[in-house]
């Protein structure tokens, strides 16, 4: 049983390669939100500040599968997105309508950190990587994407002055140190380019740069509606399960509202026999190393 859930984790990990009481810091200002117990005319004034300075998240990946679902749900939080995409026209089709806080720009993380810099620009906030490699002949390919395309999309936030960088990372990145170098999930998606070794040191640039990290490690991704409610464990811990990409968006969004998220590995799954749990107890629930 425990082999075939691998195998299942393997697959939606395989298929993916291609406001809470907290505060996300950000440049020039904090976003706040405040408790709900203030007055009303408080929760007013509050509501027209967040509206006057809205905090622009630069995501990579944005036309992906689950780059897309975060997209929206940043919209959907009251954020204005600067969508990094390789092909524009693609992104006007994925994303229609004329939102004017969803904003296109041409951005592949292989050609290198300056023009990334110019991509994100001096007017994002964060930086949210959901890339992900597409599975070809050219095994260098997720050393490309998921490595240096990461390091380079690092590097670009710290010539922007950019403090806040959220990775969409996998389970068993580090399965060799856990133990699971057996583990049919490990062994599928190493075949590809050795796929979670290069993740596995793009987060470690990532955690050596200074910049204020959360890496959302997920178990294999699913496109179907959440069943479940969201596992969240320390690095490390996890190696089989899945999780929605609904889900996964989720977190990624939220860990920019809660300064519980800051500088943290978490590994996320969904289990329908777990208990629902705030967000700011899930993030808080997880050590800093």
């Amino acid at each position: 049983m425990a082999m075939a859930a691998a195998f299942v984790a393997a697959s939606g990990l395989f298929h993916r390669a291609s406001l809470s009481q907290s505060s996300f810091t950000t440049r020039p200002h904090a976003l706040f939100v405040k408790a709900s117990s203030m007055e009303g005319s408080e929760i007013k004034e509050e509501a027209s500040q967040r509206v006057g300075e809205r905090k622009k998240i630069f995501v990579a990946g944005a036309t992906g599968s689950t780059g897309k679902r975060i997209v929206e749900q940043l919209l959907a939080k009251g954020f204005a997105v600067k969508a990094g995409v390789r092909d524009l026209e693609k992104a006007k089709s994925t994303f229609p309508g004329n939102n004017p806080d969803l904003q296109f720009v041409k951005a592949d993380v292989t050609e290198g950190s300056d023009k990334l810099a110019e991509a994100i620009s001096d007017d994002s906030d964060a930086v949210i990587c959901a890339t992900g490699f597409r599975p070809s002949w050219d095994l260098f390919t997720p050393w490309k994407v998921d490595n240096f395309g990461t390091v380079n999309l690092v590097e670009a936030c710290r010539k922007q002055n950019v403090n806040r960088f959220i990775l969409i990372s996998s389970i068993l990145v580090n399965g060799a140190a856990m133990g699971q170098l057996l583990n049919p999930a490990y062994i599928f998606l190493n075949v590809f380019g050795l796929t979670l070794v290069a993740k596995l040191q793009a987060e470690q640039h990532i955690r050596k740069s200074g910049i204020d990290y959360t890496i959302v490690r997920p178990g294999g991704l699913k496109n179907d509606p959440p069943k479940g409610n969201i596992v969240m464990e320390p690095e490390d811990t996890l190696f089989e399960g899945s999780i929605s990409r609904d889900q996964v968006a989720e977190v990624a969004v939220e860990a920019l509202l809660h300064s519980e998220a800051s500088y943290k590995v978490v590994e996320i799954v969904a289990r329908t026999e777990a208990p629902k749990r705030s967000f700011q107890e899930l993030f808080g629930s997880i050590k800093q190393k």
